[in-house]
């Protein structure tokens, strides 16, 4: 596998906030970027060199943009597998459709990781109202009902207690298949982001720790205030994870850690991710330049961290604090282009950092 050198063009399907922080990056590197979105003015377009406006199941928009870009990699997982495929009839997909695949549905993406030895919450499948029943049964009352496919930030996910009325949380989860998984008294959540080279080379970013507020990542610290012994497990199972599934690109893993110290991991996502902002002004390579280092070819970068950090997404209204941050000299502030501020929405994020060694304490 050759490199793909400088001046080349990657293709990214998805245009959102990550696929415009992985087109800044390529730039950097001297690569352009050509983004196919479904959507028009995304964030990602807006940096870009090129933007196709097409949907991901148009074959004739399809094989121009092939023809137009030189390696291809992705931003989001809710892309068909068919595209994948498609695209990689080609050129270079990167990560593959198989991986994709996995990652799209939690509950072929739990069987996968146990299949490979990796340790998960309890779970079950869940095809209608009979199925739900019985693996309520199986799991206890204490679990969360999550849509199998096409999942994020929440969306398609009932929490379940004594009370909750089984039919209407099934409707609620509004999917034809679902994943019932057993709640976790955990100590903290973590996530590790690694890459794979195309010659098969491994780097990990140290891993961090994650809150959610309404089930969207609000503040990440770099590094998690966690045991040594678990941040060496937690960076271990990452490792077997991306080597197992072969990706060429980033994998993203969300983790559980359990009063007792044991790690579980949650979901994974072969892609940068929210939890990896914090590499950008942290990092000696940040999570989107390694990104385009291994589906370019390019030698991994190093994941050294030059400074502790604390990462804080701003999600809808909070991005009209942006004049008093962009004061504050101690803050790195990034904003999405997004136009729009809705509740829930990412439309940017900040960080801060510090001295090596420091213990972070909002």
């Amino acid at each position: 596998m050759g490199v793909i050198p400088p001046g080349s063009t990657i293709g990214i399907l998805g245009g959102g906030q990550l696929g415009r922080m992985t087109s800044l990056a390529a730039a950097r590197l001297g690569y352009c970027c050509h983004i196919f979105a479904p959507d028009e003015n995304n964030p990602a377009s807006q940096v870009a060199a090129k933007t196709t406006t097409a949907d991901y199941d148009d074959l004739v928009a399809l094989n121009s943009f092939a023809d137009q870009v030189d390696v291809v990699t992705l931003e989001f997982e809710n892309v068909p597998r068919a595209t994948l495929e498609h695209l990689s009839e080609r050129l270079p997909v990167r990560p593959s459709a198989d991986v994709l695949s996995i990652a799209q549905n939690r509950l072929v993406e739990k069987n996968y990781l146990r299949s490979i030895g990796v340790a998960t919450a309890d779970f079950a499948d869940v095809r209608d109202l009979s199925t739900l029943s019985r693996a309520v049964g199986e799991l206890g009352h204490n679990s969360i009902l999550k849509s199998a496919a096409f999942g994020y930030d929440g969306k398609g996910q009932v929490a379940l207690d004594e009370k909750t009325d089984l039919a209407s949380a099934f409707e609620e989860m509004g999917s034809a298949q679902g994943i019932l998984e057993k709640k976790i008294d955990f100590a903290c959540e973590i996530s590790v982001i690694v890459a794979r080279s195309v010659t098969g080379k491994v780097a990990a970013y140290s891993p961090v720790e994650n809150r959610h507020v309404h089930h969207i990542l609000d503040t990440t610290i770099a590094p998690a205030r966690v045991a040594v012994d678990v941040i060496a497990n937690a960076e271990a199972i990452a490792k077997h994870i991306v080597e197992q599934l072969q990706v060429i690109g980033l994998l993203a893993v969300e983790m559980f850690v359990t009063l007792e110290g044991t790690v579980l991991v949650n979901e994974i996502a072969p892609r940068p991710h929210n939890s990896g902002h914090w590499t950008i002004d942290a990092c000696q390579t940040s999570q989107f330049e390694q990104l385009v280092r291994a589906v370019t070819g390019l030698p991994l970068g190093s994941t050294e961290r030059r400074a502790d950090a604390i990462m804080k997404n701003l999600i809808g209204g909070d991005v009209e604090k942006w004049p008093a941050l962009a004061d504050d000299p101690y803050v790195f502030l990034h904003l999405y282009g997004k136009a729009e501020a809705r509740p829930g929405r990412k439309m940017g994020h900040i960080t801060r950092l510090f001295k090596v060694g420091t213990a972070l304490d909002e």
